[in-house]
């Protein structure tokens, strides 16, 4: 007979993990299916980039996260949280797409790109990283675009324009200017991001005033062409060379996902996800949310050091 799970677990990013070592304290029959790697959106992260939250804000089931900085780096964490999973030895199912969820609360049906599963609750985990927000604008859609930045290397000596004013637009301006890139940032707003790591901020505000890092306020990028691009600007429309774009426009949960499966998210731009917030069911009964989605557009709400918590709710409420 086919396996009936307590709990069965949609993405295996750190709050994923956390659900699935609560569940498993429990003695929850439980199982995480992740649709990338380990810790995928971490996986994705810039190859050099420091979280803003010291290391313990990142621990979860109880593991002390030692760093040897004062913050931890994305290697630091990936090594991390893989010894988590070891260690409580969880039940998780790698490049395996949950397609599809029907059913109801004790009884729900798990359509994967593998198999199907039978589970009485689920938990909905997916995070933000994998939708970029696009800016449809012509050109976007050149091999030369891209939402993703990973190292710097790879732009040495190219004309780069990077879109956003927050932490990722930063870092990537920033770490391409030290490599040899002609940097130029497009900032709608008429400042660098209030968000940005402290102790970054000043390095960019001293390259932009010196020049070697030109910005664009209160600007947009209107065009792209494939060795150009245009800027609509205060003082008008120009042209420059370009050669890549980094558009870190920011992340958005899979919207779609969340309908497909029946839950309902508030009207107007936020897109909030409707649920209980002292237990994270959502409007569909025996499904519930957990980390950065619950945020829906408002990504930069929950972050892993609070919504930790999410994993202790949302078992509590179904063993409860």
């Amino acid at each position: 007979m086919a396996t009936i799970y307590d709990v069965l677990v949609i993405g295996g990013g750190p709050i994923g993990l956390a659900c699935g070592i609560e569940a498993k304290k429990a003695g929850l029959n439980y199982i995480i299916i992740e649709k990338g790697s380990l810790t995928n959106s971490l996986y994705k992260y810039p190859a050099n980039m420091t979280f803003f939250s010291t290391s313990e804000r990142l621990e979860i089931g109880g593991v002390p996260f030692v760093s040897n900085n004062p913050k931890p780096t994305r290697p630091e964490a990936l090594e991390y949280y893989r010894r988590v999973a070891l260690k409580f030895d969880l039940d998780i199912r790698l490049f395996e797409k949950v397609e599809q969820v029907s059913g109801e609360k004790g009884n729900f049906s798990i359509q994967t790109s593998k198999t199907t599963y039978q589970a009485r609750n689920i938990i909905i985990a997916t995070g933000f990283y994998d939708i970029p927000n696009l800016m449809h604008i012509p050109g976007e859609d050149l091999p030369k675009v891209r939402h993703y930045y990973e190292e710097p290397h790879f732009y040495a000596m190219q004309n780069v324009i990077v879109v956003g004013a927050n932490n990722s637009s930063v870092d990537a301006a920033l770490e391409t200017y030290r490599k040899g890139a002609q940097v130029t940032m497009v900032i709608r707003g008429n400042e660098i991001g209030k968000r940005v790591k402290y102790w970054v901020r000043p390095d960019i505000e001293n390259r932009i005033a010196e020049g070697s890092i030109k910005a664009y306020f209160n600007s947009s990028l209107a065009a792209i062409r494939p060795t150009e691009a245009d800027i609509q600007t205060p003082d008008g429309l120009i042209t420059i060379p370009n050669d890549f774009v980094l558009a870190m426009t920011g992340y958005q949960p899979d919207f779609n996902l969340l309908e497909r499966f029946g839950l309902t998210l508030s009207a107007d731009e936020k897109r909030l996800p409707v649920h209980n917030p002292d237990t994270m069911e959502s409007n569909r009964e025996g499904i519930y949310l957990a980390g950065v989605v619950c945020g829906g557009m408002e990504t930069h709400i929950w972050f892993i050091e609070n919504s930790r918590e999410h994993a202790v709710k949302i078992i509590r409420s179904i063993v409860g």
